[in-house]
């Protein structure tokens, strides 16, 4: 997410967009949207339980938007599969038995 805000704040900068008040909040939201999973990537290496929901609703999330680019008119199989086997993969490791025990406890040990 990073990398794609860094790509989207070079491209309005060299490219002029077609509504510079979209463009500006497509970066923001990138880079809101990063800050977010570095705070979950943090708690889930300290175990921390709530993770758990932030990393279901953005597996479920990713799962959506591929599913989104595999329908329609302009349909993108070269990217849209890809995001939803990220998705379903993702969401297994979430929820599966290793990931639940990890995160179990830890907050109240803190």
């Amino acid at each position: 997410m990073l990398a794609l805000g860094i790509l989207l704040l070079v491209e309005v900068l060299t490219v002029p967009p077609a509504s510079l008040a979209t463009a500006l909040a497509l970066v923001v939201l990138a880079a809101l949207t990063a800050v977010v999973l570095g705070a979950v990537l943090v708690g889930l290496w300290r175990g921390r339980a709530w993770v758990r929901a932030a990393g279901v609703v953005f597996q479920v999330l990713l799962f959506a938007i591929g599913v989104g680019a595999l329908q329609g008119a302009l349909a993108q199989p070269g990217w849209g599969w890809p995001l939803v086997i990220v998705g379903v993969v993702g969401f297994v490791l979430v929820v599966c038995r290793p990931t639940a025990l990890w995160l179990s406890g830890r907050d109240a040990a803190s």
